[in-house]
């Protein structure tokens, strides 16, 4: 064997040679963790607002100010948790067009399994109510158009939840994007199961119906206009009168109280406000604050640079 010294790969193939400096760092499994690896507070603090209502509704538990039936209070209250972080992930998309804010996007995913895991919350602690006797919560389930339609959401939720990560991302391609958006009939089926369990008092499902169809009319405005706020003036509108209307079908189809002198009060502020009406409030106020930086971000935007006469170009 020759003493010479044996080139090495990177000698041979100049291609191959490794760039020595600093790495960019991996994201880390971490929900605190950004894009780069690094601690986000953005993240960190929606990630506490996440877990805040489930520790409150256990502080409330061990103080005995649950009522006196703490167990079905805490299944309500983890099911109407649910439904609110699935309307604020689906929320998301709107605020990053609306307000400008692209890094708002990375929250989607950790909401998604917020709302998931308040489900699943609601799902043991009702299989508690029922002393864990797991067969007659399955012949229940059967049994109970109510019962059933939340369990098919919940089970559409697991899926989505399932397949949130990176890898099915890549593993499933454009396939992907099609799965997920079995979130808004799925959103749609907790917020029924909602009205059915609700019975008499519809205030909140309907409440929940305004903001959702608010969501699903802002998603039906053509892309070149979402960054505008003026198309959202008329979406509040009609958001409200949706939930007005669906409130109105929903005591005239299942209950025997007047829906008529119900759908009458939206217009009677003195009293109290209806769902539809904080539907309305809450739409303009969106839409007010969306205009405001709107035209903020008009006035401290870079003019654009003219080209300079042809005299001066030399």
């Amino acid at each position: 064997m020759s003493d010479q010294a044996i080139p090495s790969p990177a000698a041979t193939h100049p291609h191959k040679v490794r760039r020595d400096g600093p790495r960019k760092p991996k994201p880390g499994p971490w929900p605190w963790l950004d894009q780069g690896g690094r601690f986000s507070w953005l993240k960190a603090t929606v990630l506490f607002g996440c877990f805040a209502p489930m520790l409150w509704l256990l502080w409330r538990w061990a103080t005995d100010a649950l009522g006196p039936e703490p167990l079905t209070e805490a299944t309500h209250q983890t099911g109407s948790w649910c439904i609110r972080f699935l309307l604020i992930s689906l929320a998301v998309t709107p605020a990053r067009w609306t307000l400008g804010w692209p890094r708002v996007m990375q929250l989607r995913r950790m909401l998604g399994l917020a709302a998931l895991g308040y489900a699943l919350a609601h799902l043991a602690l009702y299989v508690g109510n029922e002393h864990l006797r797991l067969w007659h919560v399955l012949l229940e389930i059967v049994k109970r158009p109510y019962l059933s339609t939340g369990f098919t959401a919940l089970i559409g939720l697991s899926v989505l939840g399932w397949t949130s990560t990176d890898g099915w991302l890549r593993r499933l391609g454009r396939d992907w994007k099609r799965l997920h958006r079995l979130v808004y009939p799925l959103t749609a089926l907790g917020i029924l199961h909602f009205y059915m369990q609700s019975k008499i008092n519809i205030s909140e499902p309907a409440l929940m119906t305004g903001f959702f169809l608010w969501l699903m009319l802002w998603r039906l405005v053509p892309a070149r206009w979402r960054g505008n706020p003026l198309p959202l003036f008329p979406i509040a509108l009609l958001a409200a009168l949706g939930a007005a209307g669906l409130e109105y079908a929903w005591y005239a189809g299942t209950t025997k109280l007047p829906a008529a002198a119900i759908l009458a009060a939206n217009l009677d502020l003195e009293f109290e406000f209806r769902p539809a009406i904080w539907v309305l409030i809450a739409g303009l106020a969106v839409a007010g604050l969306a205009g405001a930086w709107w035209a903020i971000r008009q006035v401290f935007r870079e003019p654009p640079t003219l080209p300079a006469p042809r005299g001066l170009r030399e």
